[in-house]
């Protein structure tokens, strides 16, 4: 029990503030994206740049190291799959490119779908990326 309310807080706090690091990137603002990558670095409980500098494979292997992957990786999916097209808008063609890999192999180990938007973010993903 005292997990599973573990699991819901940390989801709820990176589901607040993915929202505001994918608003401000959408509107142009630079540190929107590392604001993002931050919250993903910390749902994973990881240093941010040490996280999204992996390869995928890493990632998904850190991801199962931590214990918390089958919990968090919709999420994290979702999260890496908007940086991509956004890192794609900003013609940052690198990291969009690692994004969307990681995006997918995080997809493929844990079984989720990179085009799926977790329901605590689909309003927010309808009105900034439709």
């Amino acid at each position: 029990m005292l997990q599973k309310d573990y699991i819901l807080e940390i989801v709820g706090e990176f589901v607040s503030g993915i929202s505001e690091a994918l608003g401000l990137a959408v509107r142009g603002e630079r540190d929107g994206l590392a604001r993002a990558e931050q919250e993903i670095g910390d749902l994973l409980d990881l240093d941010a740049e040490t996280a999204l500098a992996l390869s995928p494979d890493s990632l998904v292997t850190m991801m199962l190291l931590s214990g918390m992957g089958d919990s968090v990786a919709s999420y994290v999916c979702y999260a890496l799959e908007r940086l991509s097209v956004l890192y794609g808008r900003e013609g940052d063609e690198d990291r969009s490119g690692l994004r969307r890999l990681q995006a997918q192999a995080v997809a493929q180990a844990f079984d989720c779908d990179p085009a799926d938007v977790p329901p605590e973010l689909a309003d927010l993903d309808a009105e900034l990326f439709s």
